[in-house]
């Protein structure tokens, strides 16, 4: 299929929006003809209205590109919007790994897979006995506000990409020739991504920490609020060098300097267990270069503190490196920091583009692919116009021959109206014998079940950082269920009497569980490991977990930091009681 001689890219940032517009070059390569940004509301107190902020937005940079109504375009989604995991999947071919990928979805994504919308690529060639492959998915609500709010903008997604992937495919156009692992540090405004890159593989990770954690750490020192803190940050902000360096001449400028070197070196911690855990635990390799983009990336002595830290050639990222650049296409004063997820955007039209992942909606998909049949149809349906006649003779023939057939159909359908009844009648004995049988059963089914409970608790209790010390059966009135015939069948001769409605009777209707949880060691999960507790046992076919975590998560102890595991509560009720003798 011929590729379009432009595309439009569309970046939806955490606090900056950017569009920009760019031409095939004969070569293969892309032209950027116009690029523009607009910032969106800094405080994350205002996330509320971020589908009208993004509506608004779009409309704003549809206006300024001077493009039409409504137009094709590729739409880039923050890393912080989507979960992302890497797995290693084994396969002697590539179609043997793509025939399980779906399996391993339902594994690893943690929401329902009817409730999210996902996709994976195999990343380069097997290695040893397994493949690399990156899975990635966003819940279906959460990206039907984003494509609708671009989409009334005039934006309409074909693609639909996230930040991660979109700058590999940017590093991969401008830095074709690089060897050996790069890491590309790109500093948002409220996550800090690290893509590791290996030729045709990638690894990424993302870090809660950004611009917007600096502003909020120059508020607290200044005791301003969030939006004056980012202005500050923006006009003296400066990555204190600390060590012999002398401060800033200026006060406030010393003061904030030293807020971002603290902020600068929390991340760098981060950076450094990551690319560890890069390296034991994905069976990668230590960058030999690290390149940074992003907004906060360009505050000054950036580029020194990281290579200060890290002891490796530290510069900036250029994503137009292998870009041409039409006249006027940046106009001055405009940001570039989302420039770099544009460019790779781009690429998605280009022949061979490294990562195809896309996150399209499939209702957007059906209605792009009806869009794409509306002429076919038409000539299908002036087929249909034209030949009515020739259908009114066929059917003439028909109902005759239909006329004829009625009497013979008549009577096998009354022969086959007394076998229904006769079918009937034996249902309703089959109801009757399975409700005597029903007690034997259950005792059959009571023998298996605190193995079944345990096997439970065994196969949903998280890997790490979390103990049960204590189980406890919780007893009370098991309810019957309500019959689907509230009409009781007749009694049989001989059959035990039935229980009159007062005599309910009582067994174990719900298990508590005790235990601990570690939250000091790195890589912990803190608290949050009984969330994924709990999220392990919402499918379970022993436990009725409803979505009210309350309910089920009836004491967790917060950490202070003064003990090394602290205790909590869960209380699970049975999908199957256990009757008490």
């Amino acid at each position: 299929m011929a590729r379009p001689s432009s595309t439009i890219a569309f970046n939806l940032g955490m606090q900056t929006a950017s569009a920009a517009v760019f031409q095939h070059t004969a070569e293969g390569g892309l032209e950027l003809l116009s690029y523009r940004s607009s910032e969106l509301i800094v405080d994350p107190a205002a996330d509320a209205t971020r589908n009208a902020q993004i509506e608004a937005v779009s409309t704003e940079l549809r206006s300024a590109l001077n493009l039409p109504k409504k137009f094709d375009a590729t739409l880039c989604l923050p890393s912080q919007s989507v979960f992302t995991r890497f797995v290693k999947l084994p396969g002697a071919a590539a179609e043997d790994v793509a025939s399980i990928i779906p399996f391993e979805a339902q594994q690893n994504v943690p929401f329902p897979i009817d409730e999210v919308v996902w996709d994976a690529q195999i990343l380069g060639q097997r290695r040893g006995e397994t493949w690399d492959v990156a899975l990635v998915a966003i819940k279906s609500d959460q990206l039907g506000g984003l494509v609708q709010a671009a989409g009334k903008g005039g934006f309409n997604p074909g693609i639909v990409e996230f930040a991660p992937t979109a700058l590999f495919n940017a590093f991969r156009f401008n830095y074709p020739e690089a060897t050996g692992c790069t890491l590309l540090i790109d500093i948002g405004s409220r996550t800090t991504n690290l893509i590791f890159i290996d030729n045709d593989r990638f690894f990424s990770r993302t870090i809660p920490i950004g611009g917007n954690t600096i502003s909020a750490a120059i508020a607290k020192e200044f005791e301003q609020d969030i939006t004056l803190a980012e202005k500050l940050k923006i006009e003296k902000g400066i990555v204190g060098l600390g060590g012999a360096y002398a401060e800033p001449e200026d006060a406030t400028t010393a003061r904030i300097s030293k807020v971002v070197r603290n902020t600068m070196t929390r991340l760098h911690a981060e950076i450094a267990r990551s690319v560890n855990f890069h390296r034991t635990s994905h069976g990668g390799v230590s960058p030999q270069r690290i390149l940074l983009t992003g907004a906060a990336a360009g505050m000054p002595y950036t580029i020194e503190f990281f290579a200060e830290k890290l002891q490796l050639p530290v510069g900036m990222f250029n994503p137009l490196r292998n870009v041409r650049t039409g006249p006027g296409a940046i106009p001055d004063g405009v940001k570039t920091s989302g420039l770099a997820e544009l460019v790779g955007c781009a690429t998605r039209s280009l022949q061979n583009c490294p990562v195809e992942i896309n996150l399209l909606p499939p209702e957007v998909r059906a209605a792009r692919e009806t869009t794409r049949k509306i002429p076919r149809l038409a000539l299908a349906a002036l087929f249909l116009i034209a030949t009515p006649v020739l259908w009114w003779l066929h059917l003439d023939r028909q109902a005759t021959r239909v006329s004829d057939e009625s009497a013979t159909l008549a009577a096998e359908a009354s022969r086959k109206e007394r076998l229904a009844q006769g079918i009937a009648t034996a249902l309703v004995e089959k109801d009757a014998l399975a409700l005597e049988a029903a007690p034997f059963l259950l005792v059959a089914t009571e023998r298996s079940a605190w193995t079944s409970i345990l096997d439970e608790l065994a196969d949903m209790l998280p890997d790490r950082f979390i103990w049960v010390t204590q189980l406890k059966p919780v007893t009370g009135p098991i309810t019957p269920p309500e019959p689907k015939d509230k009409k009781a069948p007749p009694a049989r001769p001989g059959s035990p009497a039935q229980p009159r409605p007062t005599d309910v009777p009582q067994g174990i209707v719900a298990i508590e569980i005790n235990g601990l949880y570690l939250d000091n060691p790195p890589n912990s999960k803190g608290a949050g490991v009984i969330d994924e507790f709990f999220a392990n046992l919402k499918p379970s076919a022993v436990f009725a977990i409803g979505d009210d975590m309350a309910q089920v998560i009836t004491k967790r102890t917060t950490p202070t930091g003064e003990a090394w595991a602290y205790d909590y509560t869960l209380l699970l009720p049975l999908k199957q009681p256990i009757r008490l003798p």
